[in-house]
């Protein structure tokens, strides 16, 4: 019986895996370097080896997780292209999360909406929010940085709004006199949120890179060969 679900991340910096027991809603398995560059290399050797640590197999994988953008064009290619093919391999569904809300998701409960914003650089961010419960009030979106008075709009002006990603410092810059917080400004998925995330959805359509905006590069070589329909070519972010 298959019981475990397989969390991977390469939308940033990380190359990262993690293995959620689906019976008990432990973490039995996760690996998170850092690596910046190089995540097709690098990812299936990760996977192997918390499997390993986890005294598991592919055969014990019942679903798969990815986050699937926005975030850098070459590792959302990579994580994507590898929970695609290793789900269809296993005959399991895999479950693609959005980078924005993985990144809100520790804060949520708190008691304060989340906007999740990353710096999207060439005078935009990509930014979604959520209620202090977790439920999505504004849909991931390209901006400038000045729209973001109006995307938080429907909060009430005596609700303090906590700010997560890359974006934060900027957001917060731009909401004065509105009241926030920035709680990290970083753009570091914890394994274990995507998979919870994941574990608690129902399994859809195959995930695809979500990309907010066209490319400022070409795909490389590695990965030039994954078809995923028609999608526009995605920025790079990083």
């Amino acid at each position: 019986m298959t019981f475990l679900l397989l969390g991977i991340d390469t939308a940033f910096e990380r190359c990262s895996a993690g293995l959620l027991d689906l019976r008990s809603g432990a973490i039995v398995g996760r690996a998170e370097p850092e690596i910046g560059k190089g995540h097709a290399e690098r990812l299936m050797g990760i996977i192997d080896a918390v499997l390993e640590s986890a005294s598991a197999g592919y055969e014990d994988i019942a679903r798969i997780a990815v986050t699937v953008g926005p975030g850098s064009f070459t590792g959302l290619r990579v994580g994507v292209s590898a929970a695609r093919g290793l789900a269809l391999a296993l005959g399991v569904p895999a479950i693609g999360v959005t980078t924005l809300e993985a990144l809100a998701a520790p804060h949520v409960g708190g008691g304060k909406p989340i906007l999740s914003v990353l710096d999207a650089k060439r005078g935009e961010v990509y930014a979604a929010l959520f209620s202090a419960d977790g439920a999505l009030l504004e849909a991931p979106r390209a901006l400038p940085p000045q729209a973001l008075q109006d995307f938080v709009a429907g909060i009430s002006q005596d609700q303090t709004i906590g700010l997560v990603g890359t974006g934060a410092a900027i957001a917060e810059a731009v909401l004065q006199p509105r009241a926030s917080e920035v709680l990290t400004n970083e753009a570091r998925v914890d394994i274990a949120v995507l998979a919870r995330l994941a574990a608690e959805r129902e399994a859809g359509e195959p995930p695809r890179p979500f990309y907010l905006r066209g490319a400022d590069a070409k795909p490389p070589s590695a990965t030039a060969g994954v078809d995923f329909g028609s999608e526009s070519t995605p920025q790079l972010l990083l």
